[in-house]
C-alpha cells in the first residue's frame, strides 16, 4: 500500500499567543500615568486584573517606598505571595534589568523561585546610559537561574544578543529551548523597524531552530511590534513598563486596557490567546509544588 500523506504541519500564526505583561517597569511613575503600580498592593491588583483580561506571564519589578527602583528580595517575595494567592497560575518573571541594582544584588530576588526571570546576554546603549551586562555577571545569573529552575528569558537589545544567547545553549551555560524577547524602539538601541524584525526572526531560527519567542515594542511602537508578533506566529508583551499610552492623546487606564487591545488584535488575525495552562505547556513551566 502506498504510504499516507504526511499531515500539514500546524500553522504558526493559528498556535495559541501567549501575552506578557509588563506592569510596572523601573521608568514610569505615576506623573506619567497615574495608573502606573508602585506599591506591591497596587501591583498585585493591577496585575490581577490583566490576568482576568488575558496576561499569562507577569514580568515584574518593584519599588522601594519613595517610588525608586529596587532588587529587594524581600518587596519581590511579598509581591510573589500576593500574586500566588489573587492570579493562581499565572507565570511569573521577575526582572533582573540594571536599572535596579547593581552586580549580583540584581540576581537577589532569584532563590525565591519564580517561574522566569529576565536575562540579557550583552551590553547597550540606552537613552543617556550604557545599558552594561559584563560576561561575567551574565555566567553567574545564568548560572543561578539554572540552580533555582528559572526559565530565562533572553531580552534582545541587538542582533548580537541573539547570536551570544544561542552560544550560551550551545556550550551549556543556558538550557534548551531558549525564550528570546525582541526589545524594539528603545532610543540608540534597536530600532522596531519590519525587516530588521525579520532579521531577528530568521537569526534566531539559524543559531536556535528550537527556540521560542516574542517581542516587546517601547513606546508608540507598542502596538506596532504586538501585530508583527501576532501575524508571524510568535509571543508578545504590553503593560505600562513599556508604553502608558493607548495613543498620542489618551493615557492607557490600566494594564488590563493594554492587554484587552491585545487580546483584540489577536481575534482580529485569529490567533487564540494563550490560557495560563497553555502557555505553561509551551514553555514547559508547571506549576511548582507548594
Amino acid at each position: 500500500m502506498p504510504a499516507a500523506p504526511a499531515s500539514p504541519a500546524p500553522d504558526p500564526r493559528r498556535k495559541p499567543c501567549i501575552i506578557c505583561v509588563a506592569i510596572t517597569g523601573s521608568v514610569p511613575t505615576k506623573a506619567d500615568n497615574p495608573a502606573v503600580p508602585v506599591t506591591v498592593a497596587e501591583q498585585i491588583e493591577s496585575t490581577q486584573a490583566a490576568f482576568e483580561a488575558g496576561a499569562s506571564i507577569a514580568h515584574c519589578h518593584v519599588r522601594d517606598d519613595a517610588g525608586n527602583p529596587t532588587s529587594d528580595p524581600e518587596r519581590f517575595a511579598r509581591l510573589k505571595e500576593g500574586l500566588e494567592k489573587h492570579c493562581p497560575g499565572m507565570i511569573l518573571q521577575f526582572s533582573t534589568g540594571g536599572r535596579s541594582g547593581a552586580g549580583q544584588a540584581r540576581g537577589g530576588m532569584l532563590p525565591l523561585r519564580p517561574d522566569m526571570a529576565s536575562l540579557t546576554v550583552g551590553s547597550n546603549n540606552f537613552p543617556t546610559r550604557v545599558y552594561e551586562n559584563p560576561p561575567d555577571l551574565v555566567d553567574w545569573l545564568a548560572a543561578e537561574m539554572h540552580k533555582y529552575d528559572i526559565m530565562p528569558e533572553i531580552e534582545a537589545f541587538d542582533l548580537s544578543h541573539i547570536v551570544q544567547a544561542a552560544r550560551m545553549a550551545g556550550d551549556g551555560r543556558l538550557r534548551r529551548p531558549l525564550y528570546v524577547q525582541f526589545v524594539m524602539g528603545v532610543k540608540n538601541a534597536m530600532p522596531a523597524d519590519e525587516r530588521i524584525f525579520d532579521i531577528y526572526i530568521e537569526t534566531l531560527n539559524r543559531f536556535a531552530p528550537d527556540a521560542l519567542w516574542c517581542g516587546a515594542g517601547i513606546g508608540a511602537h507598542q502596538l506596532t511590534v504586538n501585530e508583527w508578533c501576532i501575524t508571524r506566529g510568535g509571543h508578545t508583551r504590553t503593560g505600562l513598563e513599556d508604553n502608558v499610552r493607548l495613543d498620542r492623546d489618551t493615557l492607557a487606564p490600566s494594564n488590563a486596557a493594554l492587554v484587552r487591545r491585545t487580546v483584540d488584535l489577536c481575534e482580529r488575525h485569529e490567533r487564540p490567546v494563550a490560557t495560563w495552562q497553555q502557555a505553561r505547556a509551551i514553555l514547559g513551566r508547571p506549576l511548582r509544588a507548594a
